[in-house]
């Protein structure tokens, strides 16, 4: 008997492995194609050598864990207790797995907003949880007053994306004001905050959950070295709350990967000695950009993009088909690889958009562009 029996392949890795059958450009899957900083693949490579081989610690390797409260109080002016409110995770995936895991039980109720991260579900299913999936507004505003009107007492989570995937939209001062008088109002609710791309945002700047005093200490909040580095392979991520969620996560990361790759953790930690995280959204704003100047010659639709290296288009001047099909004659056709978007809402709503990748460079955007372009 299967315990996820309406799970199937993930859109990412059918699309990606048409891309691969049919020798397409894949701006589908959200992984870079650029060099990783040369001085991070340097102290790779010296660490290689020295004795950080063998297991950290459960919760991390110290020195890490101590950057990331560095990392966070110069972000978010928070102050954090390394050893008591940081785990490092094998990708943000795993940290919102354990989180959902260790804080959600049978028959609590997860609201999930749509369009939404396909591995949400799947976790709180596993906890024998039920999710309530909740749609956002079309322009991809939460609509408050129905999420409010979905808690109860039964209401566990709530899990929020922001910056979000796939739209690229950032949410508002007022929206945390709302969300804030929403917890007042259920005091039992835990906030998951998945804020992997909170160092890639454009003109208007990310909000994070750690910034809310009034949020952060019934909140977890996920992050990406994998993301904010272009690092994805590496996954390896943390997980910040307070001592009282974060005792339970420990307990279901200790007995899933007890400790997360050494090398990785070390190198990391260096690196964070060097590099500044403060220009990391104006590269990939160049990025943005560019690939929305190159398409301003095709027929697609360009959605707003305030943050993540996605762009979701309309192709509604183009085609009549669903956005599943659309993207797979887009690959078979066309040789560029795109993500269909209702395959992250849980009704499958087809608005007819779709999603491409950004962080490539510049030769593969152009290749990428011209193709679309005489579509």
């Amino acid at each position: 008997m299967s315990k996820l029996p309406n799970s199937t392949t993930s859109i990412f890795t059918v699309m990606s492995k048409m891309a691969t059958e049919h020798n397409a450009i894949n701006l589908s899957q959200g992984f870079p194609n650029f060099p990783v900083d040369e001085k991070l693949t340097d102290i790779v490579a010296q660490l290689t050598k020295q004795d950080v081989h063998q297991y950290t610690p459960m919760a991390g390797y110290p020195p890490l864990m101590n950057k990331i409260t560095t990392l966070v109080a110069h972000s978010y002016q928070r102050t954090i207790q390394s050893e008591t409110e940081i785990l490092v995770t094998t990708g943000a995936t795993q940290g919102i797995f354990s989180s959902v895991q260790a804080l959600v039980g049978n028959g609590d109720e997860v609201i999930i907003l749509d369009p939404s991260y396909d591995s949400y579900e799947p976790n709180v299913l596993l906890s024998n949880g039920t999710p309530v999936r909740i749609a956002l507004n079309d322009d991809y505003t939460p609509n408050w007053e129905i999420i409010e009107a979905a808690c109860s007492e039964k209401t566990k989570m709530i899990i929020i994306n922001n910056p979000h995937n796939p739209t690229g939209k950032i949410l508002t001062e007022s929206d945390f004001e709302a969300l804030e008088k929403l917890l007042e109002k259920f005091p039992n609710i835990i906030l998951l905050s998945d804020e992997v791309y909170e160092y890639i945002t454009f003109e208007q700047k990310h909000i994070s959950v750690h910034t809310k005093p009034l949020l952060r200490n019934r909140a977890v909040v996920i992050s990406s070295f994998g993301k904010t580095f272009h690092i994805t392979g590496w996954k390896i991520g943390y997980v910040v709350a307070p001592e009282h969620l974060m005792t339970e996560i420990k307990k279901v990361h200790q007995f899933l990967v007890f400790s997360v790759n050494s090398l990785s953790q070390a190198a990391i930690s260096e690196y964070l000695d060097i590099v500044s995280v403060d220009s990391i959204g104006d590269f990939f704003q160049q990025k943005r950009d560019y690939f929305r100047q190159l398409l301003g010659k095709s027929r697609f639709k360009l959605l707003p993009c305030e943050g993540t290296y996605f762009q979701v288009v309309s192709y509604e001047a183009i085609s009549n088909e669903n956005d599943v099909d659309f993207c797979k004659r887009l690959i078979t056709e066309h040789g560029v690889a795109a993500i269909p978007i209702s395959t992250f809402y849980e009704n499958e709503k087809d608005l007819k958009l779709i999603r491409f990748c950004f962080a490539k460079d510049n030769a593969t955007l152009e290749e990428a562009a011209r193709r679309l372009c005489e579509i």
